[in-house]
């Protein structure tokens, strides 16, 4: 069986700052986040189909939900 070696692209590396930063924020954990990382091949490496969004403004709440949404 031959292995194929993978490289996170710079899209993915974001997506897991994003992550990191969401979870520091917001005191969670950070694994199932990275598990429900949907990731696929490209020209540039690994990209994460689905990354989370970080909440800049004091203005918006983040909801249970919210948060219940970036580990499923």
């Amino acid at each position: 069986m031959q292995q194929t070696n993978l490289k996170l692209s710079n899209q993915a590396l974001g997506a897991i700052m994003m992550a990191l930063q969401e979870s520091l924020l917001n005191q969670l954990d950070i694994v199932p986040i990275l598990q429900n990382f949907d990731l696929q091949q490209s020209d540039d490496g690994l990209v994460v189909v689905n990354p989370p969004s970080v909440r800049f403004s004091d203005e918006s709440e983040i909801t249970q939900k919210d948060l219940e949404g970036m580990v499923k």
